[in-house]
């Protein structure tokens, strides 16, 4: 497996120290392929995974989500009435992972006609959302008007 050097990012970018470990956390799952999922966008900043989970009731099903990830588990109860001829439908045991962005939390999940659709909606605090920077005049007399007050150094010039 090659291995990717990162060096050019980290020379004009600041917080991106955990992407490596990121990359290569995706690279060694081993997926099964079991359910088979679907990760779709809504809406700006609104998510869907859908997982097809036929045989599978929402008693059988952990859905978990902490530490940017998300864990789907599934346990279907044996039912050992009756003998099959032919076995297609997977009812088989699974747990599987996502790695979730920061600010990503889980809004719902819903289990109907064999699909599982978990909601999900990035939600950035207040604080970090873009706002606008007044910018402000000084009248004659230094004070400012309509916006933020100067530094005295400034002021004085």
């Amino acid at each position: 497996m090659a291995t990717l050097d990162f060096t050019p990012l980290y020379r004009s970018s600041i917080g991106f120290d955990q992407l490596p470990t990121l990359l290569a956390h995706a690279l060694q799952r081993d997926e099964t392929g079991f359910p088979p999922y679907n990760i779709e966008k809504v809406a700006e900043d609104h998510y869907r995974i859908t997982l097809a989970v036929a045989g599978f009731s929402s008693d059988d099903i952990e859905i978990v989500s902490g530490h940017s990830k998300l864990t789907v588990r599934g346990k279907a109860k044996e039912t050992g009435s009756g003998t099959y001829l032919h076995r297609g439908i997977a009812g088989r045991a699974f747990e599987r992972q996502f790695d979730l962005a920061e600010y990503v939390e889980v809004t719902g999940a819903t289990l109907e006609n064999g699909l599982l659709e978990i909601a999900l909606k990035r939600e950035l605090p207040e604080a970090l959302k873009p706002r606008s920077i007044p910018i402000g005049t000084t009248a004659s007399d230094g004070q400012a008007v309509d916006g933020p007050s100067r530094p005295a150094a400034l002021q004085a010039a």
